[in-house]
């Protein structure tokens, strides 16, 4: 075990990790949630006049971006290389700790921040799975292996809290007194001023946190699939405030006072007497839509409305560029994207590819904590089948089950086995494994195979061959040349032969 003076240092730095990464992390669930990216207003004038009236507007393609390759991945379990069977042990641990809604909530967060962590625990015997917000967690590699060598937890209670620092051999309890200024926000993490505990040794070996990072440059640094979207979306929302504006004043008349004294409002006292006059300032004049032009000879020279029509496109060309730099399909992000019935499949393929990606990402961390997860629950020999077996999640090319049972017929025909078929379309291992089950039982269940020789009956065999009556295939007959059985010819319809 490490002296505690390490451990410390050890805990500081990688707190000052945290709070480093804080920033850009705020900012990007700032942005999918809505919070940043509101309307932007090119000139200090502008904002003047127009942000207090639309100040609660925003159009946030963020969101839609960072949702469109989590919806398609979806975990279905393992799949042993080996001829070994997998018991439902994991799949019983991971349904009760809700690990399906933890992993769609955990990816939603990677392509969104660029990281975030899964963690596993011992409490009273029984794996307890979590996912960690990647504000109040971090994990440091080795740099010549690559594996994990710490990590480092913030959890935070009421008025108190806790950091967990964890290696392959030691695991480090901590608390202090929670900040009292806070608000609804985290808690910027330090270790600074913590009172740590006892160091307990690890039993399990291994660091059991792990970091989903999403696409690097084989460096450390996890790109944010949002990054490039937000300072579109700025873009968009000066356009819409422009948009916005020119509406606001298309439809409420202006005033134009030609010639005239100039206009004037009282001026009160604190008692709220008049004592005198000031001339109305030009703000409140264009914020009430009223002009005054003073001076003999005064005439208007230009007085044309604007081109509303002349926001939309920008806005549209915008979002295309969104959908091209993301590979997001056009018709996620605009309603009149014009894609025929059978072109869904072209138009979805660079989503295809980046779903395939993002969930090659997630495979080894899994794979790591639940074979962890199987150690904590006594099932050693589980976790060695995890450690070895393929992380199987649904295809995600496939949105309609039509579509997917039309390809998969298909591969039927090419004399694929309905096992691999079963698997191909996304079942989990135990699934797969009752469903042969039950195709074995119907094999051997005289009442159904009864029921499928009925019909079959006057139907057609798996060869082509037409069946009769009694379910035995016949020899095709001849047809002549107009369509008659009996080989004769029929020139004219209806006269006797």
């Amino acid at each position: 075990m490490e002296p505690q003076a390490q451990l410390v240092a050890l805990a500081n730095r990688m707190a000052d990790k945290i709070q480093y990464r804080r920033p850009a992390i705020a900012k990007h669930t700032d942005y999918v949630r809505g919070v940043r990216g509101r309307l932007r207003f090119a000139s200090k004038e502008f904002r003047r006049y127009m942000s207090d009236r639309f100040s609660d507007f925003s159009d946030n393609w963020c969101l839609p971006v960072a949702q469109a390759p989590v919806e398609r991945i979806r975990f279905k379990g393992f799949t042993p290389y080996d001829d070994v069977e997998l018991g439902a042990d994991v799949m019983k641990c991971l349904d009760r700790n809700d690990f399906e809604r933890g992993l769609q909530e955990a990816a939603l967060m990677m392509t969104a921040t660029g990281r975030a962590f899964i963690l596993v625990t011992n409490q009273d015997g029984r794996a307890r799975i979590t996912f960690e917000h990647p504000d109040s967690a971090c994990v440091l590699y080795d740099p010549r292996t690559g594996q994990p060598s710490a990590g480092f937890l913030i959890q935070q209670g009421d008025d108190t809290e806790y950091g967990t620092l964890m290696t392959p051999t030691t695991i480090v309890a901590m608390q202090r007194r929670r900040l009292e200024d806070l608000t609804d926000q985290r808690t910027p993490p330090d270790v600074y001023g913590w009172n740590v505990g006892n160091a307990r040794p690890n039993p399990w070996g291994t660091v059991p946190m792990r970091e989903f990072r999403n696409q690097m440059l084989l460096d450390n640094s996890p790109i944010s699939d949002i990054e490039h979207v937000e300072s579109m979306q700025d873009t968009v929302n000066i356009v819409w405030a422009y948009l916005l504006n020119a509406l606001d004043f298309a439809s409420l008349p202006a005033r134009v006072i030609m010639g005239g004294d100039p206009l004037v409002e009282p001026v009160y006292d604190q008692d709220g007497q008049q004592i005198g006059e000031k001339p109305i300032e030009l703000d409140n004049q264009v914020l009430e839509r009223i002009y005054q032009f003073t001076g003999d000879n005064v005439n208007i020279g230009e007085w044309s409305s604007s081109n509303l029509n002349a926001f939309i496109p920008v806005i549209e060309k915008a979002v295309e560029h969104i959908a091209a730099e993301t590979r997001t399909p056009g018709h996620y992000l605009l309603t009149n994207a014009e894609v025929p019935a059978t072109g869904y499949e072209v138009a979805e393929a660079g989503l295809v590819s980046k779903t395939m990606e993002r969930i090659s990402f997630l495979k080894s961390p899994i794979r790591d904590m639940c074979a962890l997860a199987m150690r904590i629950e006594g099932h050693a020999d589980q976790a060695d089948i995890i450690a070895d077996s393929k992380v199987q999640f649904a295809t995600p090319q496939y949105r309609s089950e039509t579509l997917m049972a039309d390809a998969m017929l298909k591969y039927k025909q090419l004399g694929f086995p309905i096992q691999w078929i079963a698997e191909q379309m996304g079942q989990s291992s135990d699934e797969v494994e009752r469903i042969m089950r039950m195709r074995t039982d119907e094999a051997h269940d005289p009442e159904l195979e009864a029921l499928n020789n009925a019909l079959r009956i006057g139907g057609g065999t798996d060869d082509g061959d037409i069946t009769d009556a009694g379910g035995q295939p016949t020899p095709p007959r001849d047809i002549g040349a107009g369509g008659d059985p009996r080989g004769g010819q029929n020139m004219e319809a209806g006269q006797p032969r």
